[in-house]
C-alpha cells in the first residue's frame, strides 16, 4: 500500500496546515455554554483521519480545544509541543512502544503543535479527536519569528515546520 492509495480510499483532501484529512465524525449535539475563548457554540466532538507524507508536514499551529492524536499505520511521526511558559517537548507518535513511541498523544488547548515524519519516512496515517469539536475559527498558525524568539532551543524543528 502507498499513500496515494490511502488518499483515494479514505477520500482525503489537502488540509490548510499541511497533510491530508477527512472529517469522519461531527457530533449532532451542540454545547451552548462554553468558555469565552470560543465565539459561538461548538459540537461536542469531531474526529478526522489525518495523513502525513514524505512531502508534507503539519505546520505549527494551535487550537482552542484539547486534541487527541491516534496512530493507525505507517512510519513514526515527530511532534513538537510548545508551551506558553517557554518550555516544550518533542514526542514520537508511532507503533514501536519499546522504542518510546506513543500510539496516542494528547495536546492540550492553546499549545503550539506541529509534526513531520521521522527522517526517511514515507507516510503515517493518524486520527485526531477534538472536544469541544473543531472549528476553523479556533485554528491559528504560528509566526516563525515569534516562535524562534520564545523557543530558541527548538529552532531546528521550528524552521522545518513553519513558512
Amino acid at each position: 500500500m502507498n499513500y496515494e492509495d490511502i488518499i483515494k480510499s479514505l477520500n482525503l483532501k489537502p488540509h490548510p496546515e499541511g497533510g491530508y484529512y477527512n472529517e469522519t465524525y461531527r457530533s449532532d449535539e451542540m454545547i451552548n455554554s462554553l468558555p469565552k475563548r470560543y465565539e459561538g457554540n461548538r459540537v461536542f466532538s469531531t474526529c478526522i483521519y489525518y495523513l502525513l507524507t514524505k512531502d508534507t508536514f503539519s505546520m505549527i499551529h494551535k487550537i482552542k480545544s484539547d486534541e487527541i492524536f491516534h496512530f493507525y499505520m505507517g512510519d513514526p511521526v515527530e511532534m513538537v509541543n510548545l508551551y506558553e511558559d517557554g518550555s516544550g517537548k518533542i514526542l514520537t507518535i508511532g507503533s514501536d512502544i519499546l522504542k518510546g513511541h506513543l500510539p496516542q498523544i494528547i495536546v492540550k488547548k492553546d499549545v503550539w503543535q506541529g509534526a513531520k515524519l521521522v527522517d526517511g519516512g514515507n507516510f503515517a496515517l493518524l486520527g485526531t479527536t477534538v472536544a469541544p469539536g473543531f472549528d476553523f475559527d479556533d485554528f491559528e498558525t504560528a509566526k516563525r519569528e515569534q516562535l524562534l524568539q520564545k523557543y530558541p532551543e527548538f529552532q531546528k524543528i521550528i524552521l522545518k515546520l513553519t513558512k
